[in-house]
């Protein structure tokens, strides 16, 4: 069962309030944010619609339809764009390939059905496993290099996840492979020599990776489930993503993770997730130095997290840095572990700066602020380190924030090699403390002020969520 109030707008209702015809485009502005925002100017796409019909789909039957989007898709772009129209209907299909200026429409009562055989998303396309990039299955909806391109309307893209879900222990095969792509990323093996596709390797899909793309909008559907990252922004910019409804309770199921993405806005969506619902990355130690490529100016608003380990992600893959990043008014009504996490280790690198969290609140949680610099999860043990680089942490600030229960108010544990510079925690509401109040190690210019907890003692315990629990 659902939980939680979920948001659903109709698409032209966004055009009032922050979104407007600009000439040419949709003006999106942010001027709330405390580090300027230039205004996103959204592609309008021509008036031209391209159903999947017309080009052999057919329902029930997937390799008709995997072609057809193939076909129309090519004749859209051709044409200078427009709309690939899925009808309502259930639509069986494999993975499905943009081109410039196209924007997937999934009428009301439309459901893309993704097959889960893994021999259909060969031929393996340049993507990324966890920070790292490789050659790996395609993921179900994929783009690469691509303008002007968007998934917009009230249907629902929902995988089959039967054959994926067998994928999801971590086995001695997979962690063999992550080793090596590990290896082939600290020692500079060109992305396209990384074939994670290989049998035994296990690397599940994406269900929504666009790479290299620009002036992206993913607006009005809903998502239920995911092989792996339900949404995943790899070195875009110009992003606008707006009232989704996204559902996936499995394994490594993070519900956005803008990646080496750069100015862009989510509003308004709600997430479900088995992992972190709202993740800034941006890429893991050689290859995000490398790409140098920071995710930065992101606005974060009015978004509902329903469940999942944290409201805001930062990391652990941010290599090529994240700055300039605004939450606010966003809430969860169910629980998590960490409302706003920052986590990194000594492998990594970059910069996280300039970050503010505003008005965010849960119910039950382990932790209501904490930024870890050193989190290596499994891996502390699987491989080496290649090389050492800290992270440099500075400006940070949480304010307004409410808990009705929480084990810890902060925990700041920075490296002393180059300790956390200027955190800001005030006007904190926490309705029962079940463990400590802080732990600070390694910060300057700390600054703390309205602080409240109503009730110190035990309360409720916080359940295990679905997908892999973080922890130290």
């Amino acid at each position: 069962m659902r939980k939680g109030k979920i948001f659903f707008v109709a698409l032209f209702s966004l055009f009032m309030g922050t979104a407007l015809f600009a000439g040419d485009g949709i003006k999106v502005e942010a001027p709330e944010s405390p580090y300027g925002f230039e205004p996103l100017i959204m592609h309008v796409f021509p008036e031209k619609d391209f159903p999947i019909t017309k080009y052999g789909a057919k329902a029930g039957d997937a390799a008709s339809t995997t072609a057809a989007f193939a076909k129309a898709m090519e004749a859209c772009s051709k044409a200078g764009g427009g709309r690939i129209v899925v009808p309502k209907g259930k639509w069986l299909t494999g993975p499905i390939h943009f081109r410039s200026n196209c924007n997937l429409f999934l009428s009301e009562g439309a459901e893309l059905v993704f097959e889960d055989d893994p021999a259909l998303y060969y031929p393996a396309v340049k993507t990324s496993w966890e920070g790292a990039e490789c050659m790996n299955l395609s993921p179900l909806l994929y783009a690469y290099g691509c303008e002007n391109i968007a998934i917009t309307g009230t249907g629902t893209l929902a995988p089959k996840m039967d054959f994926w879900k067998t994928w999801f222990p971590r086995s001695e095969s997979h962690i063999q492979a992550t080793r090596q792509l590990y290896a082939m990323c600290s020692t500079q093996v060109p992305a396209e020599d990384r074939h994670m596709e290989r049998e035994g390797a296990n690397m599940r899909p994406h269900l929504v990776h666009f790479n290299r793309c620009t002036n992206v909008q993913l607006g009005g559907f809903r998502i239920r489930e995911s092989p792996f990252w339900t949404i995943h922004t790899f070195m875009c910019r110009d992003v606008w993503v707006h009232d989704l409804d996204v559902y996936a309770h499995g394994n490594n199921n993070d519900g956005i993770d803008l990646e080496m993405t750069s100015h862009a806005i989510v509003e308004r969506c709600s997430f479900d997730q088995g992992d972190d619902a709202v993740v800034l990355k941006a890429g893991r130690n050689q290859d995000g130095w490398a790409l140098a490529s920071p995710t930065e100016d992101i606005v974060i608003r009015n978004c509902e997290i329903i469940q999942g380990h944290c409201l805001l992600g930062i990391g652990s893959e941010m290599s090529a840095g994240v700055r300039r990043v605004y939450m606010h008014d966003c809430h969860s009504a169910d629980q998590v572990y960490r409302l706003f996490y920052i986590k990194t280790n000594h492998r990594r690198g970059g910069f996280i700066e300039d970050i503010t969290v505003e008005r965010v609140s849960a119910t039950k949680m382990l932790r209501l602020f904490e930024i870890d610099t050193d989190v290596l999860y499994q891996w502390r043990d699987i491989v080496p380190t290649f090389e050492t680089r800290i992270t440099s942490i500075r400006n940070i600030t949480l304010r307004g924030a409410e808990a009705l229960q929480t084990e810890a108010v902060y925990e700041l544990r920075g490296d002393a090699r180059e300790p956390i510079d200027g955190v800001v925690i005030e006007d904190i509401h926490v309705g029962r403390l079940t463990g400590f109040h802080n732990n600070v190690e390694n910060v300057r210019n700390l600054s703390v002020r309205d602080i409240v907890v109503d009730k110190v003692g035990e309360g409720e315990d916080v359940e295990t969520l679905s997908g892999f629990a973080p922890g130290r």
